[in-house]
Protein backbone atom coordinates (compact mmCIF):
# COMPACT_ATOMS: atom_id res chain seq x y z
CA UNK A 1 0.00 0.00 0.00
CA UNK A 2 1.19 3.17 -0.88
CA UNK A 3 2.56 6.02 1.84
CA UNK A 4 0.58 8.73 2.42
CA UNK A 5 2.96 11.44 1.56
CA UNK A 6 3.34 9.05 -1.85
CA UNK A 7 -0.85 9.66 -2.33
CA UNK A 8 -0.05 13.34 -1.54
CA UNK A 9 2.23 13.96 -3.91
CA UNK A 10 0.89 12.16 -6.59
CA UNK A 11 -2.18 13.71 -6.60
CA UNK A 12 -0.49 17.50 -6.40
CA UNK A 13 1.46 15.81 -9.40
CA UNK A 14 -1.68 15.03 -11.15
CA UNK A 15 -3.21 18.92 -10.50
CA UNK A 16 -0.27 20.82 -12.06
CA UNK A 17 -0.15 18.26 -15.06
CA UNK A 18 -3.82 18.82 -15.74
CA UNK A 19 -3.38 22.88 -14.59
CA UNK A 20 -0.57 22.71 -17.50
CA UNK A 21 2.33 23.19 -15.27
CA UNK A 22 0.42 25.05 -12.59
CA UNK A 23 -1.74 24.30 -9.70
CA UNK A 24 -3.31 26.15 -6.96
CA UNK A 25 -5.20 24.14 -4.00
CA UNK A 26 -5.98 24.98 -0.51
CA UNK A 27 -4.40 23.42 2.04
CA UNK A 28 -6.89 22.47 4.31
CA UNK A 29 -8.94 20.91 1.54
CA UNK A 30 -6.09 18.57 0.76
CA UNK A 31 -5.65 18.14 4.32
CA UNK A 32 -9.73 17.03 4.37
CA UNK A 33 -9.42 15.06 1.44
CA UNK A 34 -6.53 12.78 2.23
CA UNK A 35 -7.66 12.69 6.29
CA UNK A 36 -4.49 14.12 7.23
CA UNK A 37 -3.14 17.40 9.21
CA UNK A 38 -2.09 20.52 7.06
CA UNK A 39 1.14 19.92 8.62
CA UNK A 40 1.32 16.63 6.21
CA UNK A 41 0.72 18.37 3.33
CA UNK A 42 3.25 21.09 4.23
CA UNK A 43 5.30 18.23 5.10
CA UNK A 44 5.26 16.67 1.14
CA UNK A 45 5.78 20.33 -0.64
CA UNK A 46 8.74 20.99 1.05
CA UNK A 47 10.57 17.52 0.74
CA UNK A 48 8.93 16.82 -2.89
CA UNK A 49 8.47 19.44 -4.31
CA UNK A 50 11.95 21.64 -4.45
CA UNK A 51 13.43 23.89 -7.00
CA UNK A 52 16.23 21.26 -7.84
CA UNK A 53 13.25 18.60 -8.59
CA UNK A 54 11.95 21.34 -10.84
CA UNK A 55 9.25 23.29 -8.91
CA UNK A 56 8.62 26.52 -7.22
CA UNK A 57 5.65 26.54 -4.38
CA UNK A 58 4.24 29.85 -3.57
CA UNK A 59 1.89 29.61 -0.34
CA UNK A 60 -0.33 32.25 0.97
CA UNK A 61 -1.56 31.83 4.54
CA UNK A 62 -5.47 32.92 6.41
CA UNK A 63 -8.79 31.69 5.96
CA UNK A 64 -8.22 32.12 1.99
CA UNK A 65 -5.18 31.50 1.64
CA UNK A 66 -3.18 28.60 -0.85
CA UNK A 67 -0.77 26.93 -2.38
CA UNK A 68 0.64 27.82 -5.93
CA UNK A 69 2.71 24.61 -7.17
CA UNK A 70 4.37 25.75 -10.59
CA UNK A 71 6.65 23.82 -12.38
CA UNK A 72 9.81 24.76 -14.41
CA UNK A 73 10.71 24.19 -17.40
CA UNK A 74 14.43 23.41 -18.36
CA UNK A 75 15.25 25.45 -21.55
CA UNK A 76 18.19 24.61 -22.01
CA UNK A 77 18.20 21.09 -20.50
CA UNK A 78 21.29 20.40 -18.12
CA UNK A 79 23.23 23.52 -18.83
CA UNK A 80 20.22 25.20 -17.12
CA UNK A 81 20.97 22.97 -13.91
CA UNK A 82 24.77 23.62 -14.50
CA UNK A 83 24.00 27.11 -14.01
CA UNK A 84 22.14 26.99 -10.87
CA UNK A 85 24.41 25.00 -8.69
CA UNK A 86 26.64 27.15 -6.75
CA UNK A 87 29.85 26.63 -5.30
CA UNK A 88 28.44 24.04 -2.69
CA UNK A 89 26.03 20.90 -2.93
CA UNK A 90 24.07 19.28 -0.41
CA UNK A 91 23.90 15.57 -0.84
CA UNK A 92 19.81 16.12 -0.82
CA UNK A 93 20.28 19.04 -3.54
CA UNK A 94 22.19 16.73 -5.62
CA UNK A 95 19.88 14.05 -5.58
CA UNK A 96 16.60 16.42 -6.13
CA UNK A 97 18.81 17.43 -9.61
CA UNK A 98 19.24 13.54 -10.19
CA UNK A 99 15.87 13.11 -9.48
CA UNK A 100 14.84 15.62 -11.98
CA UNK A 101 16.97 14.66 -14.98
CA UNK A 102 15.76 11.27 -14.58
CA UNK A 103 11.95 12.01 -14.54
CA UNK A 104 12.83 14.33 -17.36
CA UNK A 105 14.86 11.19 -19.64
CA UNK A 106 17.95 13.40 -19.80
CA UNK A 107 19.36 10.57 -17.76
CA UNK A 108 18.43 6.68 -17.81
CA UNK A 109 18.23 5.05 -14.00
CA UNK A 110 22.42 3.55 -14.95
CA UNK A 111 23.59 6.56 -15.32
CA UNK A 112 21.25 8.13 -11.91
CA UNK A 113 22.39 5.21 -9.92
CA UNK A 114 26.60 5.96 -10.54
CA UNK A 115 26.10 9.70 -10.35
CA UNK A 116 24.03 9.27 -7.08
CA UNK A 117 27.27 6.76 -5.92
CA UNK A 118 30.05 9.35 -7.02
CA UNK A 119 27.91 12.26 -5.25
CA UNK A 120 27.39 10.81 -1.60
CA UNK A 121 28.62 11.29 1.56
CA UNK A 122 30.40 7.92 1.56
CA UNK A 123 32.25 8.30 -1.50
CA UNK A 124 33.23 11.87 -0.49
CA UNK A 125 34.62 11.17 2.97
CA UNK A 126 35.33 15.07 3.81
CA UNK A 127 34.16 17.59 6.45
CA UNK A 128 31.19 18.98 5.10
CA UNK A 129 31.93 22.35 4.03
CA UNK A 130 35.20 20.56 1.66
CA UNK A 131 32.78 17.89 1.07
CA UNK A 132 29.96 20.10 -0.53
CA UNK A 133 32.06 22.32 -2.48
CA UNK A 134 33.75 19.01 -4.24
CA UNK A 135 30.32 17.19 -4.79
CA UNK A 136 29.61 20.75 -6.48
CA UNK A 137 32.52 20.71 -8.97
CA UNK A 138 32.29 16.70 -9.87
CA UNK A 139 28.57 17.14 -10.53
CA UNK A 140 29.46 20.42 -12.44
CA UNK A 141 31.71 17.75 -14.40
CA UNK A 142 29.25 14.66 -14.74
CA UNK A 143 27.15 17.16 -16.18
CA UNK A 144 29.20 18.72 -18.44
CA UNK A 145 30.07 15.12 -19.50
CA UNK A 146 26.78 14.53 -20.32
CA UNK A 147 26.22 17.34 -22.37
CA UNK A 148 29.34 16.30 -24.11
CA UNK A 149 28.45 12.99 -24.91
CA UNK A 150 24.81 14.12 -26.34
CA UNK A 151 26.49 16.63 -28.68
CA UNK A 152 28.40 13.76 -30.16
CA UNK A 153 25.72 11.59 -30.75
CA UNK A 154 24.11 14.31 -33.37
Amino acid sequence: MARLTDLIEAHILSLVEKGGGVAEVQRAYLAEYFNCVPSQITYVLSSRFQPERGYVVESQRGGGGYIRVIRIELTEGILDIIKNVGKSLSQEEAHGYLLRLLDEGVIDSRCFKMMQAALSRETLDLDAPHRERLRARIFKALLRACVSVAEDKE
